[in-house]
């Protein structure tokens, strides 16, 4: 059974002061698992987590990550612009985008941050619009299935990322008679892998396309980016990922043939969002209303605004109601929020104890596309976010939205002169 990182006294007391629907992020969580991390790769000397923006593009939190050592990897200008606020240029950016507009790739270039090309069109239109870098890397779709232990993780040939591995070889010849020295490789062929396997299979797969790389274009490859993939266990009965076991597959793959092709030099980074704070955030809602017709349901103050996954893929969320956690789980439930939408569930059919109008529910594993994912249909507005700090208090890092902020982008008219806030 999953086991929240707060409690409902705490709830309690935080809500004192910051009313539900909130995420909450457990600080100490987060610290302890980026330390984990980089002991599982720190056989690797050049190793460096990237930390996925987009799965939590909030500052206070991209922070702690920074102070544990770790980069962003961002995909637009917007999180450009948050990396630069936050003192993180340099190598210290990977800039990983797709169908890219000319001025991202521009503002990249001004930070000097890594690129990582997605096609091989992208060549000639970064060195129009802005010019190659020193150091440049690019991303790599094998096409066909991606199959491990006889289980097919994914299908790569129907991803929009990516070269081929003739573009790779082509691009890198290019790149290299341009004055571009140094190379880097990128692949991201699986989301969300329950499996000690995947990334050591995946680096294998990357290991010898760099041999292959080198030796036909003759060019330096500096690192090599395992990208994301690491997945969390969003169900109770899933066994958690063990990143030392996988730090230490990488390794052996490393030694089996970067080694002995004399490319020991080459660094590995990592890209990941749902791993680093996947588990490190929660929904806290209050259940408001209760309907029973044909099944029964639990209203909360939450909704698809503030939690999208289950409702774009029908993803399961884990969800506790707090102080009822040792009663019996005999009520069957359809948790929703209010939108006019029927695919506004948190959960469908679950088992859970007999939830009473008040009740506080903590909705877990949200600390990565969770907030992010959110939108403002029916005029719905996100909520804040908190963090649980190292030592027990609670700081706001986003304050929720108000109808002001909503109407924000009509600030160019007089059309809603009469507007009232209050």
């Amino acid at each position: 059974m999953k086991k929240p990182f707060i409690t409902l006294d705490q709830i309690k007391e935080i809500t004192k002061e910051y009313p539900t629907p909130f995420h909450i992020y457990d600080e100490k969580g987060i610290r302890e698992n980026a330390r984990r991390l980089k002991e599982a790769f720190s056989w690797n000397k050049g190793f460096k987590e990237y930390f996925a923006i987009k799965a939590t593009p909030n500052p206070y939190l991209i922070k702690i990550l920074h102070e544990e050592g770790c980069g962003v990897d961002c995909s637009s200008y917007t999180e450009l612009m948050l990396a630069e606020a936050l003192g993180i240029v340099g190598d210290e950016i990977m800039f990983s985008s797709n169908a890219t507009p000319a001025e991202e790739f521009v503002k990249a270039r001004e930070l000097d941050s890594y690129i990582n090309l997605d096609d091989f069109t992208h060549i000639d239109f970064l060195d129009k619009v802005a010019g190659l870098p020193d150091t440049i890397s690019c991303r790599y779709n094998p096409g066909g299935t991606l199959e491990i232990s006889n289980t097919i993780m994914d299908n790569p040939s129907e991803a929009k990322y990516g070269f081929t591995k003739d573009q790779m070889i082509e691009g890198f010849k290019i790149l290299k008679e341009r004055g571009v020295k140094h190379f880097g490789i990128h692949a991201f062929l699986a989301s969300n892998t329950i499996s000690d396997v995947y990334y050591p299979e995946l680096a294998r797969i990357l290991f010898e396309l760099a041999v292959e790389l080198r030796d036909k274009t003759g060019v330096h490859i500096k690192f090599i980016n395992l990208s994301g993939g690491i997945g969390i266990p969003y169900r109770p009965e899933e066994k958690p990922n063990n990143i030392m076991v996988i730090g230490e597959g990488v390794r052996k793959a490393f030694e089996e043939v970067l080694v002995p092709a004399g490319m020991e030099d080459v660094s590995i980074f990592t890209e990941l969002g749902r791993y680093m704070l996947g588990p490190y955030g929660h929904l806290v809602s209050k259940a408001v209303h209760e309907k029973n017709i044909y099944k029964n349901y639990i209203g909360l103050d939450a909704c698809a605004v503030d939690l999208m996954r289950p409702a774009m893929y029908g993803a399961y969320h884990h969800i506790t109601v707090m102080g009822k956690e040792d009663k019996p789980h005999d009520k069957m439930y359809d948790i929703t929020g209010s939108l006019c939408e029927n695919n506004d569930k948190f959960a469908i059919d679950r088992m859970l104890p007999k939830i009473d109008i008040g009740d506080y529910l903590v909705i877990h594993d949200t600390g990565a596309h969770g907030y992010s994912m959110g939108y403002n249909y029916n005029g719905k507005l996100k909520s804040a976010e908190l963090l649980l700090k190292e030592d027990g208090s609670v700081q706001m890092i986003r304050r929720a939205e108000t109808p002001k902020d909503y109407f924000a982008t009509f600030d160019f008219s007089d059309i809603l002169k009469n507007m009232k806030y209050d």
